[in-house]
């Protein structure tokens, strides 16, 4: 056996009586703000909806039946470079032809909780109404400080570090060759996959392309380049002081979303709602339930501020990094709900852009939101890469 494979072993988390009624006693005594009559989302999380959510998952949200339910993906932990790493390792399902490999890549405010409907779709097409020909083996890692990986204990890792586990982690795993797929900061770290293992890293798919950066002279884009950057900037001032916190000063905002589960609900689901396709209602995009697993994910494994601590690291990225052209073939799938979609012109710019789609439906969480059209994207994508890691 090769020395650079990696040894993990299965996990499964087991929550505690004692963490579950503690966290339900917080709920219950959960101190509300005022709000404005008939505020609404609009300056933020609106109270009537929060409040509704709160009293669901103090009283009748089934954790131990959702985590009996994320127990029955493959799951592991492993040390990659010093760090414990959890992640999803589903192999394909009676595939004819060569097995691609394929590593998900997760952004904020999410885990490997992002991915999990999609799973099966890409691990056994034939039994969802596809082609067995276009199955995957899928690993999909929780970013260190996400979910049940390790928190740094010193500075935290940017994505161009974090695509480097990635490539050491899906090495570890006997995957010599893969495809690499994410939006969110995930798309950052597929990026970094194919920039710095491009032989690895037989082509990339992502749904953004993250924040745009021009140094050059405007004059140089084209006009629906120049209309993108503009409408960024808009994004930013009037939705980013999230992200500005993230940057800046993300301890500060931990203490009180570490301490209170009724803040960190506010603090995500405000998010799921204004970045999913819902039409201003979420729940036409995730359920209660599905919306509680991933804020209990962060309650549980006290994994906010870690996660947080992550845009600190990406904002020191110098940016010749971020102006670097990926030149393996590059997939986008733009959903119509997703944050300030780049143009093609501006794809081609930055990467080796062989198929742009633009699906009919989904958001920044599409692969959670619109698990099959987002199947779809990756099975048709690939298709072309499956011979480059053979059988």
């Amino acid at each position: 056996m090769p020395d650079s494979l990696l040894h993990p072993q299965p996990f499964t988390s087991q929550t505690t009586p004692e963490a579950l009624e503690d966290l339900r006693g917080r709920l219950r005594a959960t101190r509300w703000p005022d709000a404005p009559e008939d505020a609404g989302w609009s300056l933020g999380t609106d109270l009537d909806y929060l409040r509704e959510l709160v009293a669901y998952w103090a009283d009748g949200f089934d954790w131990p039946g959702q985590e009996s339910a994320l127990a029955r993906l493959p799951r592991y932990r492993v040390p990659v470079d010093g760090l414990g790493i959890h992640f999803v390792h589903a192999r394909a399902v009676a595939p004819v032809g060569p097995v691609l490999p394929l590593v998900l890549c997760h952004g904020w405010p999410d885990s490997f909780w992002r991915y999990t409907k999609v799973i099966p779709l890409l691990t056994d097409p034939g039994a969802h109404g596809g082609d067995p020909a276009d199955a995957f083996d899928v690993v999909v890692p929780d970013m260190p400080g996400y979910g049940f990986s390790d928190r740094p204990t010193g500075p935290p890792l940017d994505s161009i570090a974090v695509a480097g586990l990635w490539a050491r982690l899906m090495e570890g795993l006997g995957h010599r060759r893969f495809g690499a797929a994410g939006g969110d900061i995930g798309s950052h770290v597929s990026r970094y996959l194919a920039l710095d293992h491009p032989e690895r890293v037989v082509a990339v798919h992502r749904t953004d392309a993250g924040v745009p950066l021009h140094t050059g002279d405007p004059a140089d884009l084209a006009p629906e380049e120049r209309a993108w950057l503009a409408a960024a900037a808009a994004w930013g001032g009037a939705e980013g002081a999230y992200a500005a916190m993230h940057r800046t000063k993300p301890g500060t905002a931990a203490f009180g979303l570490t301490d209170s589960p009724a803040g960190l609900a506010a603090w995500i689901v405000e998010k799921l709602r204004a970045w999913s396709d819902c039409g201003g209602d979420i729940e036409r995009s995730f359920t209660k339930d599905e919306i509680l697993t991933s804020i209990t994910l962060y309650w549980l494994t006290g994994t906010i501020g870690s996660s947080m601590r992550m845009y600190s690291a990406n904002a020191a990225i110098p940016p010749a990094q971020l102006a670097r052209r990926v030149e393996v073939p590059s997939g986008f799938a733009l959903f119509p709900g997703d944050i300030v979609r780049p143009p093609r012109a501006w794809l081609e710019r930055t990467a080796n852009a062989v198929r742009v789609t633009e699906p009919r439906r989904g958001g920044h969480f599409a692969a959670f939101e619109e698990p099959e059209l987002y199947a779809q994207e990756l099975r048709e994508f690939f298709r072309p890469y499956r011979a480059a890691v053979g059988s």
